[in-house]
């Protein structure tokens, strides 16, 4: 990547702090990547993944015991540079990013007495003598929505690395490879660690498909393979793809559920404009799989009928989607303002995660579904009454799962950039 985008990124987050140094007094703000943690009663630590407000700075992956000082006229990296025969100690990265910054290595503290007097700490750490701020931090947290070109090219480049994961896990499919086959075959292509995806992969043949966040990864192959759903991501410099895609091993009416399913979902990402209500747009693919529901014979009332009854939301538990970034679901989507206003998710959409207006430059994903979800299937009968849904076509299609499908979006003024469309065409 062109070091000038990085360099534009600093200018754009130097700013926004040099107004959180102006708003709470400081001349100084301290920010922690963050330290190991353990199992209990085990020396054994979880893998390690930084405090996204230090890994923002930085075009790398953190490690531990890192911290990003920033003073209106300064950056300075303080780097763990302790000797230890346990480990391999961390070397700085080489690269131009090194010009815009004072690198520090330390092996202990005593950097921290050299602090201005009006100082303060975000993040996953103690101080001795600075103070950690949460307002601080829920005031910068706000500006995380809206991406630099230098956050939305890393995202790019995450796509593309787990959209030839994709590509690798539905080859593996249909040739015949189990769940944890699926997810071996994943891993290899995106060359990641599974303990360093952006989260754990859900790979879900036939009936999995309707676990929304299925996790175990049978090793026996299917007897019947008909349906794979692959929710996957990848990194880059900390950031995150987050993609789903099913696969489908024969062409028969749920191949028209799915195909159906994903033109609904390119309608509403592409919609995704500045301005645009969140809410309004999950409104809008609850009303869409109603419509589905009606035109595949799964229920027989009208979309307005099925929408007052609630029937979509038994297909459809999920909201529509969310925020983007470092954090798969990244930080502020119900974030209203600086001083950490929330506006909370509407009574009849619980699950949905973001809800203030989209913003030119956000990046969210769209990703609705449609499953067959005994349980819920169950309560639909049990508590929704002349619900008009045809049953004995929807037993039919339990083998199946579910389908989701999920892109990661750029909110645009007049149009979006689909990142993840981008990726696999690329292939």
């Amino acid at each position: 990547m062109d070091n000038a985008v990085y360099l534009h990124h600093l200018d754009v987050l130097l700013q926004r702090y040099k107004e959180a140094l102006s708003q709470f007094k400081l001349d100084a703000i301290v920010v922690a990547s963050g330290a190991l943690s353990y199992y209990y009663h085990d020396d054994n630590s979880h893998p390690f993944k930084p405090y996204a407000g230090a890994q923002q700075w930085l075009p790398f992956a953190l490690p531990a015991n890192c911290y990003v000082v920033i003073k209106a006229d300064q950056l300075e990296l303080i780097w763990p540079a302790k000797q230890d025969f346990w480990h391999m100690v961390n070397a700085v990265p080489e690269g131009e990013w090194q010009s815009a910054w004072q690198i520090t290595p330390v092996e202990n503290q005593d950097w921290v007495a050299a602090l201005p007097t009006h100082c303060a700490l975000i993040g996953p750490a103690n101080l001795e003598g600075v103070p950690n701020l949460a307002s601080l931090e829920t005031w910068l947290d706000f500006y995380r929505a809206v991406k630099t070109d230098y956050e939305i090219e890393c995202l790019s480049k995450a796509s593309h690395i787990a959209a030839a994961g994709h590509k690798a896990a539905s080859d593996a499919f249909l040739a015949g490879a189990s769940e944890f086959e699926v997810h071996l075959a994943y891993l290899n292509a995106t060359r990641q660690d599974a303990a360093y995806t952006p989260y754990p992969n859900i790979i879900g043949i036939n009936e999995h498909a309707a676990v929304l966040h299925y996790e175990q990864k049978d090793h026996l192959r299917s007897f019947r393979p008909l349906t794979l759903l692959v929710d996957a991501g990848a990194t880059y410099n900390g950031y995150a793809s987050d993609i789903t895609r099913t696969t489908l091993a024969l062409n028969d009416d749920f191949k028209a559920l799915h195909d159906d399913v994903n033109t609904l979902q390119q309608r509403i990402a592409n919609q995704s404009l500045d301005g645009q209500s969140f809410i309004e747009l999950h409104d809008q693919t609850v009303a869409g799989i109603a419509d589905i529901l009606r035109t595949h014979d799964l229920c027989s009332l009208s979309v307005e009928e099925q929408i007052a009854k609630r029937i979509p939301q038994h297909f459809y538990p999920h909201g529509l989607g969310h925020l983007l970034g470092l954090q798969v679901h990244d930080i502020g989507g119900r974030q209203i303002n600086h001083a950490g206003d929330t506006k909370p998710s509407p009574a009849e959409s619980p699950f949905l995660r973001l809800t203030r207006p989209l913003q030119e430059n956000m990046v969210i994903t769209i990703e609705p579904g449609l499953y067959f979800i005994p349980m819920l299937l169950d309560q639909l009968k049990a508590d929704v009454p002349q619900h008009g849904c045809n049953f004995a076509k929807i037993d039919k299609l339990l083998p199946y799962g579910g389908i989701r499908i999920e892109d990661n979006v750029v909110v645009g003024k007049s149009q979006i950039r689909n990142l993840t469309r981008e990726a696999f065409d690329a292939l």
